[in-house]
């Protein structure tokens, strides 16, 4: 059995490859980000990815499947009842959610509200579902002059604050956050979001990058749990941190953008000798999927595939990258949801002779219970994969040097850096 020093695990967030059986329960019917990216922004231009088989996994404009992958590629299923971030990250790490998080799609009942007065010291405003940057647009003035915070939500499970960071200063609204997530958790809502922006009426207002998610805490150990008890290294990358509380993390790195998150990765890479990296990429979704923007959207891929072409060269023999998403975020599809979707599987080592189809998942957990398996651990949920990337895969160069000195055989090993 392979047994690889560090996993890199990469979340590309909102980035679906097809409608799941049960997406019309979700009204996501027909739903395929990938697909649908490629036709509304003309066919996409990504070489690295499509070397690793990207296409071999769904249809998609200008990245055909490859006959010779250089990575092992499926799609998996979500075995939770939801199509949110938080649910998506957990179900990757081992925990399934038989049921969703609930969601206040008509703004939040007056218990809430009062407790809300209470701990910021005055009414909100809005309570509504909302765009997060056309809400700041349409109530940023009234903010300013009263001091209200903006709170609205989504049908996604979230309790969103915005706030201009020259009227109620960001720990301040952190603070705020930390005490709603405490009232919340009795009405499983799954994320309190800090929205901090700047601007003015005349320029309009914009977003800062010290947004903060803080997430109900999983009901369970993860794999990130059992990895910190056996003393097992984990930094992560963007969100992660605050999907999973702090809990099995060892080190951090926030990012406001994708570039911050590979950068930050690329560091890492260099930090961790034994251990996972975790990262999430989160402008497929904030930044494009919402917004419905199909060549932003385009674009953050191919940069996403440029990164790549530079970073696989930096991996070690020992070394496992394993790229998916936690849902989809459809922009061909109306409103500004999530869509329930298949997410791309796509798994390389240097190791790997030739890429082999790992199938249709039947739930995200398989991720966790490969990544326990290579370090001899075992989470209960899940099916790990590892196996199948030891029927095409090298020995370390290492190990092999050994073999040919001891038999006089030489191994066929055909990477090289």
């Amino acid at each position: 059995m392979l047994e690889f020093q560090r996993v890199v695990l990469l979340v590309l967030d909102g980035v679906g490859c097809g409608a799941l059986p049960d997406a019309e329960m979700f009204d996501d019917q027909g739903a395929n980000t990938l697909e649908h990216i490629s036709t509304a922004a003309g066919p996409l231009n990504l070489p690295t990815l499509e070397r690793m088989g990207l296409g071999n996994i769904t249809s998609i404009a200008g990245v055909p499947p490859c006959a010779k992958p250089q990575a092992a590629w499926g799609r998996m299923a979500e075995r939770s009842a939801a199509k949110d971030s938080t649910t998506g990250h957990w179900e990757v790490a081992g925990v399934v959610m038989p049921e969703p998080f609930r969601v206040y799609a008509d703004g939040f009942p007056p218990e809430i509200v009062r407790s809300f007065t209470r701990i910021a010291g005055t009414e909100p405003l809005g309570n509504i579902p909302a765009s997060g940057t056309e809400i700041i647009q349409h109530l940023g003035p009234e903010h300013v002059r009263s001091g209200r915070p903006i709170v609205y939500t989504s049908t996604d499970s979230v309790f969103q604050i915005a706030a201009h960071e020259d009227v109620i200063p960001v720990e301040r609204l952190y603070d705020i956050c930390t005490r709603m997530r405490d009232v919340l958790d009795a009405y499983r809502v799954g994320r309190v979001i800090a929205r901090p922006f700047i601007g003015n009426e005349q320029e309009g207002y914009v977003r800062t990058g010290r947004r903060r998610d803080f997430s109900m805490p999983p009901p369970q150990p993860t794999m990130l749990d059992m990895l910190q008890e056996h003393n097992i290294e984990v930094g992560a990358v963007g969100k992660i941190s605050d999907i999973f509380c702090g809990r099995g993390i060892g080190s951090h790195v926030s990012t406001a953008s994708n570039a911050e998150g590979m950068k930050a990765t690329q560091a890492l890479l260099h930090q961790i000798e034994r251990g996972l990296l975790f990262t999430n990429l989160i402008d497929f979704d904030m930044m494009y999927g919402h917004r419905r923007d199909s060549a932003g959207f385009a674009a953050a891929l191919q940069e996403l595939d440029s990164w790549l072409a530079e970073f696989l060269p930096r991996l070690r023999d020992t070394d496992l990258l394993i790229i998916t998403a936690d849902h989809g975020c459809d922009p061909a599809m109306s409103g500004t949801d999530h869509t329930r979707e298949y997410v791309p599987l796509l798994v390389y080592t240097p190791r790997i002779r030739k890429g082999t189809d790992l199938g249709t998942r039947t739930s995200f957990a398989d991720i966790g219970a490969t990544i326990l398996q290579n370090f001899t651990l075992r989470g209960s949920m899940g099916t790990s994969f590892l196996e199948q990337l030891s029927a095409v895969s090298e020995l370390p160069r290492k190990q092999a040097a050994v073999q040919e000195a001891s038999t006089g055989l030489s191994p066929d090993i055909t990477h090289s850096k």
